[in-house]
């Protein structure tokens, strides 16, 4: 039996996710009803239940930059594009993690 494709994507973003949960300053919290992670208060990334597609802040040129070399989408819930927000769907481990660290050194430096 295959897992479904946001199992998947739940299942990557928490194993990527526990080392960055030992520093204090990053939490477990929700963002439009998805499960994230802030960092002293700042929502960094998230994994987007439907989809299990991984959601991360980052600057905009990068975003764009994640966009035209086919690793994101963009992030736009109901229609509206988040400029600073870029959606990866294919769960690799390796390109997850160095986003979400990534992700938390754009919102806490």
């Amino acid at each position: 039996m295959n897992t479904p494709p946001q199992s998947a994507g739940a299942a990557l973003f928490w194993t990527t996710a526990e080392p960055l949960l030992r520093d204090p300053a990053v939490t477990r919290s929700t963002m439009m009803g998805f499960p994230c992670l802030r960092a002293n208060g700042a929502f960094f990334a998230s994994v987007e239940r439907a989809t299990g597609h991984l959601i991360v802040k980052l600057p905009t040129t990068r975003v764009v930059e994640l966009i035209a070399a086919g690793h994101a989408i963009p992030f736009a819930p109901n229609g509206r594009v988040f400029r600073e927000w870029a959606a990866i769907p294919n769960p690799e481990p390796e390109l997850w993690d160095d986003l979400l660290h990534e992700a938390h050194a754009f919102v806490a430096p």
